[in-house]
């Protein structure tokens, strides 16, 4: 975040007010108080976010400004006004919220400092004790945020802000109707995986134009200790348990304390032997370490299912040894009647953790749009073969963006019928490509004009600023796919090429690729 310099109201007084509509302009003065000093940047919703003066005050402010004003920006000064109700020491303070129709501000509280989105890519990953100590003070602001009944809605490491004094707080609230308390608490947890990791797992807490989590085969997200050395096993757990949909979210007040107990252990240099999570839903045996509530339900949930399962089979045995004649349509009925009657498609949610989905030589095939040699086609069969020996190999380009020729190359998808999938994992033999993944409803046919017209109107499924993120490893899961969608035309394309392996040179060869769906 970019920091307040010193003399700003000197500067202020020598610029004088400038009274103008429409876009902002530095000097500009909003509502006869509130001077433009500094654009810093914009947010992911298009909104300018400003350095100014409250003039009255002589203070610092932030101005986060929609242009134009009016219907588009209500939300944004609705969950302002809700904000500026809750007064707490790691949120934000909201001051002002002005719609002039022609466009709509918010006054808030400057923070001098950076987010924790700059200082990990400052600094790197940070060590366990501090993003405890951030992950607390979050949860602590979202426990007065969620006491009231509103939610946040934009829990992220671009809105948590650590203040030079090391204060840290939660900034510029953007609740809708689809965000809950739950969907809060679970974006701590993606908090401590970026502050532990340098990566934002986009499928569990939101798409980004940070880069994703680290996933396997099956589309899950590494656990930070798999990602990086020194993360205690107690930490890990609980980072993974807020992102696993599988598992109850705890209340906020309840992520709150357990993130205390471990902040001053932290403080004590005692963490490492904190011992199990201690998350109190209902009471228990004083003295004992509590387990996670749900996954005690879980357990016992399993237990039940495996003695009515039991009892139906016990059943059926007692009726079939007293029955010897009975059809074998009814059981064949029975049976039908226990399963969803529409596994696999859209109708419900993805049954079990995604499969491995068998493709062949003609499911596939290479997509290069015009001004493309089309020298690959046959070289499509080796990403299907399982054999890491055998690649689709590139051509060398001068540039990364295939020398500006085209707008790259890709590999096309034909599902024998619509699938619901989970992810497309790529070997490639160099990190640093960038790739998006898109779906369509035919294919336009294996030539220029039609492979011009899949790139053209195939419908990405990540966002644009997410996939200008290149890949950070040769081992890549791409992701995307909505669970209540089915697919049948799929395309993963390749926009920018990495260095050449001997440093001459774009390049890379993808040696095997593989679907994963239910």
């Amino acid at each position: 975040m970019t920091q307040v310099g010193e003399g700003h109201e000197t500067a202020a007084d020598e610029a004088g007010p400038v009274l103008t509509f429409g876009e902002p302009a530095a000097g500009e003065v909003l509502a006869e108080r509130y001077q433009l000093e500094q654009h810093v940047n914009n947010d992911s919703a298009g909104r300018q976010v400003w350095r100014g003066i409250d003039v009255v005050l002589r203070r610092s402010v932030a101005v986060v400004l929609r242009h134009p004003g009016g219907d588009s920006a209500t939300e944004m000064l609705q969950a302002a006004v809700a904000a500026s109700r809750v007064i707490h020491p790691n949120l934000v303070g909201v001051y002002d919220a002005i719609d002039e129709q022609q466009r709509a501000y918010v006054v808030r509280e400057w923070v001098d400092g950076e987010s924790l989105r700059d200082l990990v890519a400052t600094e790197g990953p940070l060590d366990p004790a501090r993003a405890i100590a951030i992950a607390h003070s979050v949860a602590d602001a979202l426990t007065a945020v969620h006491a009231t009944g509103m939610v946040h809605g934009n829990v992220h490491p671009g809105t948590t802000l650590i203040g030079d004094d090391g204060r840290v707080v939660l900034a510029d609230a953007r609740a809708d109707a689809a965000d809950s308390p739950e969907a809060d608490v679970r974006s701590v947890g993606g908090l401590l995986y970026f502050a532990l990791t340098g990566r934002w797992p986009h499928a569990e807490t939101g798409r980004s134009a940070l880069p994703d989590a680290n996933r396997d085969s099956t589309g899950s997200p590494a656990a930070p200790r798999q990602v990086r050395a020194g993360i205690p096993a107690y930490l890990d757990d609980l980072t993974m348990d807020l992102l696993d949909r599988r598992v109850a979210a705890p209340a906020a007040e309840a992520l709150t304390a357990e993130l205390g107990r471990l902040d001053a252990a932290a403080e004590d240099e005692e963490y490492e032997e904190v011992g199990p999570l201690r998350f109190v839903q209902s009471g228990g045996v004083p003295g004992e370490p509590a387990r996670s509530a749900p996954k005690i339900l879980l357990g016992v949930g399993a237990l039940v299912v495996i003695a009515v399962i039991g009892l139906i089979f016990g059943i059926r045995a007692i009726n079939g040894s007293s029955t010897p004649n009975a059809s074998s349509s009814t059981s064949a009925q029975a049976d039908t009647n226990t399963q969803p009657s529409d596994a696999g498609t859209a109708s419900g949610a993805p049954l079990g953790e995604p499969q491995k989905i068998p493709l062949t030589a003609d499911m596939v095939r290479i997509v290069d749009p015009p001004d493309g040699g089309r020298k690959d086609g046959e070289e499509a069969k080796f990403l299907v073969d399982g054999d890491d020996k055998t690649a689709w190999k590139m051509s060398f380009f001068n540039q990364p963006n295939f020398g500006g020729i085209k707008k790259g190359m890709g590999v096309l998808i034909h599902l024998d019928k619509p699938r619901q999938l989970s992810s497309v994992k790529l070997s490639l033999s160099a990190p640093g490509a960038t790739i998006d993944l898109r779906y369509g409803t035919k294919d336009f046919g294996d030539s220029s004009k039609g492979d011009e017209e899949a790139v053209a109107k195939y419908v990405k499924l990540t966002d644009a600023d997410a996939a200008d993120v290149p890949t950070a490893g040769e081992q890549v899961s791409l992701i995307g796919f909505d669970p209540a969608q089915t697919y049948e035309y799929v395309l993963v394309f390749i926009t920018k090429l990495p260095p050449n392996e001997d440093g001459q040179g774009y390049k890379v060869n993808v040696n095997e690729l593989e679907l994963y769906g239910y």
